[in-house]
């Protein structure tokens, strides 16, 4: 995600763009299986003409991230962005 935002001109570094994670576990057969992961991402100081192509890059993000693609067949992924 940060990336992204850097290709956009959007200063993603220094901790301006955080993220925390959740997942839901269930126990399958008596085994821990993780079937959701939520990211809630948190870009701090955007500017406002900026915050468009931010929420554009964070639509788009997932279909270009390693880990998403890894596991998307297996995990359900969802995110959410704020600014601060």
């Amino acid at each position: 995600m940060g990336g992204a935002l850097e290709a956009r001109g959007i200063d993603a570094s220094g901790g301006r763009l955080t993220s925390e994670a959740e997942g839901e576990v269930y126990l399958e057969d008596r085994v821990l299986v993780i079937k959701k992961i939520h990211v809630n991402y948190t870009l701090r100081g955007c500017p406002d003409d900026k915050r468009e192509a931010a929420e554009r890059a964070h639509t788009h993000h997932a279909s270009r991230c390693p880990v998403a693609k890894s596991i998307e067949k297996a995990i359900e992924i969802s995110t959410s962005l704020a600014f601060q």
